[in-house]
């Protein structure tokens, strides 16, 4: 059973806590921290970023912390009046609560389980971020940033439409107690502004996901269950792979099919 100042490390909240010092640093320096800024993280386990983050200026850290055991390590073991700790699972708050203080930067070393969920919320409430900086699987990030082949999909296409997205530092599992199994990565991220609308959003998203319901088949043999008029659409990009085709033919397609 896995230990750090004799609490009891839980698998059932994702816990590895990040021990490489040269890791939290890179965090930290990478986004634009000032005597105004407003940072949260999330999942603080015995503090380590949490330490990191308060040696540089900012006017407010929010820790959100699941595991009360480690929330009150934490709280008992930094003194300092710009921390602030919330014993709650972060996929339960209203994030109303971040708008008066926004923008906010993130600082986290996400839980892998709820990577996904993590990042839809993210994007439900872009306009309160103003940048951060992630930790997430190694497999995750190439999916995200991947613009064609092999894990190319609606993931790729939906978070590079709202995010941009910066591939930072590969991290070993010996950079974590416990090691994990697998690679991570940071990652950097800002909310893109002015996006250009989509029209039919929710259904052009739904599409996608239709695109891509087997990769390796044609996108006519991925759509030919579904509704859309096929026969508007030209017959040699009915024969290419969805991983061969980008955001802008997809969109081009969907002025198509849609209407």
């Amino acid at each position: 059973m896995s230990q750090a100042h004799g609490i009891r490390i839980k698998k059932k909240f994702g816990q590895h806590f990040l021990r490489d010092e040269r890791v939290v640093q890179q965090m930290c320096e990478r986004v634009s921290l000032a005597p105004q800024s407003s940072v949260f993280e999330i999942g603080c386990g015995d503090g380590v970023l949490t330490r990191e983050i308060l040696r540089h200026p900012l006017a407010r850290l929010w820790v959100f912390e699941i595991d009360p055991e480690w929330a009150s390590f934490v709280s008992k073991q930094i003194s300092d009046k710009r921390l602030k700790m919330f014993q709650e699972n972060i996929l339960d708050v209203d994030f109303e609560r971040f708008k008066e203080n926004a923008p906010w930067i993130l600082l986290a070393n996400l839980p892998y389980q709820i990577t996904f969920p993590l990042l839809h919320r993210f994007q439900q409430h872009a306009h309160l971020l103003q940048e951060g900086v992630i930790m997430v699987q190694e497999e995750v990030a190439q999916k995200i940033v991947q613009e064609g082949g092999r894990g190319y999909g609606y993931i790729s296409l939906f978070f590079q439409y709202h995010f941009e997205w910066e591939l930072l530092a590969k991290v070993p599992p010996t950079a974590f107690q416990p090691p994990p199994k697998i690679y991570s990565r940071l990652m950097y991220f800002k909310p893109k502004k002015n996006l250009k609308p989509i029209p039919h959003e929710a259904e052009f998203w739904r599409f996608i996901k239709a695109c891509f319901s087997q990769p390796r088949r044609t996108l006519r043999n991925n759509l030919l269950t579904y509704h859309y008029p096929l026969d508007k659409i030209p017959e040699k990009t009915l024969l290419l792979r969805s991983q061969q085709m980008d955001m802008e033919q997809f969109l081009s397609i969907w002025e198509i099919v849609r209407k």
